[in-house]
């Protein structure tokens, strides 16, 4: 699954446009390298966002394609 649609699927950013615009200007990275919004998200993947001057860092468990808004939290674990 694409970056940008992980990160909207599992409710780590809102929207998937914002996620790949946070994409595109190199403040989401996986496993420490700055990834575009096309990287394809495996399990065990470490996402960090930054916001601003906050930083948001999350371990990848498993990618599926929908999920209902209660089981998002099931798919990543906050680091």
């Amino acid at each position: 699954m694409r970056l940008d649609k992980y990160l909207k699927v599992s409710r780590l950013i809102k929207r998937r446009t914002v996620a790949c615009d946070a994409c595109n200007a190199g403040r989401v990275s996986v496993n420490g390298k700055p990834q575009k919004a096309s990287y394809d998200v495996k399990p065990g993947d470490r996402i960090e966002i930054k916001f601003g001057e906050k930083s948001v860092a999350a371990e990848v468990l498993s990618v599926e394609e929908t999920v209902r808004k209660e089981e998002a939290k099931e798919l990543f674990r906050y680091l």
